[in-house]
């Protein structure tokens, strides 16, 4: 489940799933039943802890309790309320001290379990979820957590908060508190498997600490929440520092047996890359996520990590690692024939680049899915998926179908003629002819040439070296770097040839997806459909997605819309970094297991806690 950044998209989901499911043949559709009572919510399929479980597995339990995590973040902040859109907050806000209904269990795809709520109940198609307050619960300042709280916040967020609120929230018919522990949800009409996993995990907030008229306003004053810490100190836009809350009364709860180690977590801020790094290793925080492979090869090279006290490790994590790619805009005439996108994701030397620039650290990028169970690279599609496609047989490729496609390899030269010979092959299958040192269309003449759209530098660097490449066979991409306002203009009118983008995707991909892909997205100035997709196999496979009610029916839906979208060539996919790079000063320690999502620092304690 990713939520949509950008307002003002009007795509309905109700019409796109239900014009679909026909052509979808074989769904599964809701169908209303007895409501049920559980610890825990799971988008699909039932949650993978029962409700005696004793601790997340990716937790230590035994963990000791004291010292300092210190954190280093590039950037600032001015404002401690990250509900809002004016100002920039600061971190962790929303986890350290305001919690929510539900809480989320890493170690699987979506599956929300108590806690502020100690049970969830709803029906079998979600047209009411209704969540019941643990008795136990208090805001820092003593005062219980009742379903006044709840109602509160929703209807505060949804009228104030960031529009992200309002869109998801608008979709509750009624919302009212039954008693001081029990709130209710009506959601009939929403059509939204996922509305109640996104109510569980709505902050709560104190009614009696907000004055709603001043809600709206950036503030250095600290909310008060009912999380395990409280802001204890503030240097505006230089750090922020919590304190472990003594009292809070959620410690003992099985979801966060092994969490919140440290007495105190501190957040300092640096305003440059340079100081940033430098800080690390000279101790001035705890641990990095390092983000440049350069870097990770080159730069840790210092004496603290000679003399054992800071380690380098690799965290392995189970997420989608997203599509980052160079975007074909097929609304333009000359990226119309699939035959001349995929002849120039031949001419993309990933291989030369991976090694030139990035110390063969990188993967390359094989599905939109890459890296879990809901790629379709390299598995043949089962009956379920082929049940699902097979109203679509011209949308997929038989080898993409057969999990047997791949992004070509080349040599590593930054010049292979095989794969030279096999794009030629196919701009000549479009039309295009080689007159000297230019490709041209043959019956019109006109070189072929585009423009490749950037505005960082790393960007710009690997544009360049692309550049290059497609001029080795007469192509002619000027790369045309450009400010970040101008880029982001050109980038919602869709007025660009190609451009670099990456669309980052959860193990729970849902409503989103028609923000990414749908036909009425093609149309949306502003929607994240860049390439210009529209495919009634899309459509056919998201409504699929968000039909299914078992994982298994959710996973064949999500490969089957991976084959739909790698066989449209829509863009040359790039690289992503197999596992997480994370240096750390031995005084912290994490657990023996690292949880689906990656690694998390809320799990972690200090090596010389008592």
């Amino acid at each position: 489940m990713r939520l949509p950044i950008a307002t003002g998209i009007r795509l309905s989901r109700r019409t796109v799933v239900l014009g679909a499911l026909a052509a979808a043949g074989g769904l599964r559709p809701n169908r209303a039943g007895a409501a049920t009572t559980s610890h825990a919510l799971a988008m699909h399929g039932g949650p993978a802890w029962r409700a005696d479980f004793a601790a997340p597995t990716y937790a230590n339990p035994a963990a000791p309790k004291g010292g300092q995590l210190t954190q280093g973040v590039l950037g600032t902040f001015d404002s401690l309320n990250p509900f809002i859109v004016k100002g920039l907050p600061a971190e962790k806000i929303r986890s350290y001290v305001i919690e929510s209904l539900l809480a989320r269990g890493y170690d699987e795809p979506f599956t929300l379990y108590g806690l502020l709520a100690d049970s969830v109940t709803t029906d079998a198609a979600r047209s009411f979820v209704t969540f019941t307050i643990n008795d136990k619960a208090r805001f820092s300042d003593g005062h219980k957590v009742t379903a006044d709280d709840v109602v509160f916040s929703f209807e505060l967020l949804r009228d104030h908060g960031r529009p992200l609120f309002g869109i998801y929230y608008s979709k509750v018919a009624k919302v009212e508190a039954i008693d001081a522990r029990t709130v209710h949800f009506d959601l009939k009409g929403a059509d939204d498997r996922e509305l109640p996993l996104i109510l569980g995990l709505m902050p709560i907030l104190a009614k009696h600490s907000i004055d709603v008229a001043k809600f709206e306003d950036t503030t250095f004053e600290p909310l008060i929440g009912s999380g395990p810490y409280r802001v204890s100190a503030v240097r505006p836009g230089d750090s922020v520092t919590f304190t472990r809350d003594k009292d809070y009364w959620g410690r003992d709860l099985p979801i966060n047996r092994g969490l919140w180690n440290f007495d105190t977590v501190k957040f300092d801020y640096f305003r440059d890359g340079n100081t940033h790094f430098e800080a690390f290793k000279t101790g001035l925080y705890d641990l990095r996520l390092e983000t440049d492979p350069g870097r990770w090869q080159t730069a840790y090279d210092f004496p603290a990590l000679r003399d054992g006290k800071v380690v380098k490790e690799n965290f392995p994590y189970g997420l989608p690692k997203g599509m980052d790619g160079l975007v074909f805009n097929t609304r333009r005439g000359i990226f119309a024939d699939i035959r001349v996108r995929e002849a120039l994701l031949y001419l993309f030397d990933f291989e030369w680049i991976n090694h030139t620039y990035f110390f063969d650290l990188y993967k390359r990028t094989a599905s939109y899915f890459d890296g879990c169970d809901l790629s379709a690279h390299g598995v043949a599609a089962n009956a379920r998926e082929r049940e699902l496609l097979a109203s679509f047989l011209d949308a997929v490729r038989p080898d993409i179908m057969a999990g047997q496609w791949a992004p070509p390899v080349t040599d590593g030269s930054g010049r292979d003629r095989k794969v030279m010979r096999r794009a030629l092959q196919l701009f000549t299958e479009a039309g295009y002819v080689l007159q000297g040192e230019k490709l041209v269309n043959k019956a019109t003449g006109a070189p072929f040439a585009f423009e490749i759209l950037c505005t960082t530098r790393d960007q710009e660097r690997l544009a360049l070296a692309y550049s290059n490449s497609l001029k080795r066979v007469g192509i002619g991409a000027l790369v045309r770097t450009v400010d970040a306002t101008q880029f982001e203009r050109r980038r919602i009118a869709f007025d660009f040839d190609m451009m670099q983008y990456r669309w980052d995707q959860s193990l729970s991909p849902g409503n989103e997806q028609l923000f990414y892909w749908s036909s009425d997205a093609a149309d949306q100035n502003g929607s994240r459909n860049y390439m210009g997709v529209k495919s009634k196999a899309v459509d056919a496979m998201i409504a699929a997605m968000l039909a299914a009610t078992e994982r298994d029916d959710f996973v064949a839906a999500t490969r089957a819309l991976d084959r739909v979208l790698l066989s449209g060539f829509y863009v040359v996919p790039l690289y992503f970094p197999p596992v997480q790079w994370v240096a750390r000063w031995t005084r912290i320690a994490h657990p023996s297991k690292t949880s689906l999502f990656g690694y998390l620092p809320e799990t972690w304690w200090h090596q010389d806690a008592r």
